[in-house]
């Protein structure tokens, strides 16, 4: 159990008070949401074990959970023509390889996507499946169809349950400064894009980044990753207010980020639950990460930015009018995510969100969050736009006093 205060009476009232809140949620969303949806057939499990079970030439293929770097080295010593074949032979297990290099990930992923098109579609044509069934799989063969467009480079993609992906914005292997945006709960393959609302999914929150941080800097070389590729709570549920899932997910991010290509600095933009999953990674993360900024926030399971244990930069922005402000910011008994990142006290960089309306407003064009994510992003500190009158967010950042 998290105390965060001596006063026994007031531990009392937070854990009441944080149990009365899962129950209620219990009683709003149900037990359903700890079940994991589930996709057609285990496609991942048969392609890794064939994987390992695989050879190029006389030599066996290297352990999908080897280090980046150990898998970097064995695609440069086959070569770019056993590379092609391997991600042919090999594409979910290629397309999701950290250490593969981007461009083979980019066709193997196209692959895989395809052959997923191809099993929804047969599913769609099959006679013993429900209305609804069907309905999901139009649904998820539409959402391949579109990322299979020629102008989208995916760098990660699992079809299996509710599905992950990830898609690049920009040249990733020439890229000086890459931006991450991990999203929330609710976050899977049916929820990566959206029509309407365009810019509260992943891949709209990376497009509106994208197009921010090129007016910012026009000759900046930058690159923008929407990564949905954890198990992302479903609803706000049991799953929501624990941390299994950041802790599964913060093994994936610091491994992405370990792997990306080049030298390139790495800016994190974590949204909702996302801001869990980052203070979960923030210890482990690679030091190319230079900052991380977490908007609405339940919490990082800290009680302190530096207890984050992290040397990157942490910045925090809420609007006025985000719902989250209203969650208990306890941790009992492993519910709950600890102290709200926008508090002083905290210790975070606090950017304004003027502009921004609700909880998923926050990468909506015209406000002062994507402004200042954009900032951040390029590295125009200067250009900040703190949440108070004075500049105290930009404090201690070479180039950006003051302003």
């Amino acid at each position: 159990m998290t105390s965060f205060d001596s006063s026994p009476t007031l531990t009392v009232w937070r854990m009441t008070l944080a149990l009365a809140v899962v129950f209620v949620l219990l009683a709003t969303t149900g037990w359903t949401t700890i079940q994991h949806q589930r996709g057609p057939g285990e496609s991942r499990q048969a392609a890794l074990a064939s994987w390992l079970h695989g050879r190029i030439g006389h030599r066996a293929l290297p352990d999908p959970a080897a280090p980046a770097r150990t898998i970097a080295a064995f695609f440069r010593s086959i070569g770019p023509t056993q590379g092609a074949f391997l991600a042919d032979a090999h594409p979910l297990v290629v397309g999701n390889l950290d250490g593969a290099p981007v461009t083979l990930r980019y066709r193997a992923n196209r692959l895989a996507l395809a052959r997923a098109l191809d099993s929804e579609r047969d599913r769609v044509e099959d006679p013993r499946l429900s209305a609804d069934g069907r309905h999901e799989a139009l649904r998820r063969a539409h959402r391949f169809t579109s990322l299979m467009r020629e102008d989208r480079q995916i760098l990660a993609f699992d079809p299996t349950a509710g599905g992950r992906t990830a898609e690049v914005l920009g040249d990733l292997e020439r890229a000086q400064r890459v931006s991450v945006i991990v999203p929330g709960v609710d976050t899977n393959l049916l929820t990566f894009q959206k029509t309407s609302r365009k810019f509260t999914a992943p891949a709209g929150m990376a497009q509106s980044l994208y197009a921010a941080q090129r007016r910012a800097a026009p000759g900046s070389r930058t690159a923008v990753i929407a990564w949905a590729d954890y198990t992302a709570p479903v609803g706000v549920g049991i799953d929501a207010a624990m941390g299994r899932l950041a802790s599964a997910g913060a093994v994936r991010l610091v491994d992405m980020t370990d792997a990306l290509p080049g030298a390139s600095r790495v800016s994190l933009f974590c949204h909702s639950y996302g801001s869990v999953l980052c203070g979960v990674a923030a210890a482990r993360l690679p030091s190319r990460v230079t900052d991380v900024a977490v908007a609405g926030s339940p919490g990082m399971r800290v009680e302190r930015a530096a207890e984050l244990a992290t040397r990157a930069r942490v910045w925090a922005m809420r609007d006025a009018d985000d719902w989250i402000q209203d969650v208990p910011h306890v941790a009992v008994g492993g519910v709950g995510h600890g102290a709200d990142p926008v508090e002083p006290e905290f210790g975070a960089r606090l950017l304004s969100a003027a502009g921004a309306i609700g909880h998923t407003g926050y990468f909506e064009p015209g406000t002062k969050s994507l402004h200042n994510f954009a900032a951040i992003g390029v590295g125009a500190y200067q250009s900040l736009t703190c949440a108070s009158v004075d500049s105290a967010c930009r404090s201690g950042i070479s180039g950006a006093e003051g302003v």
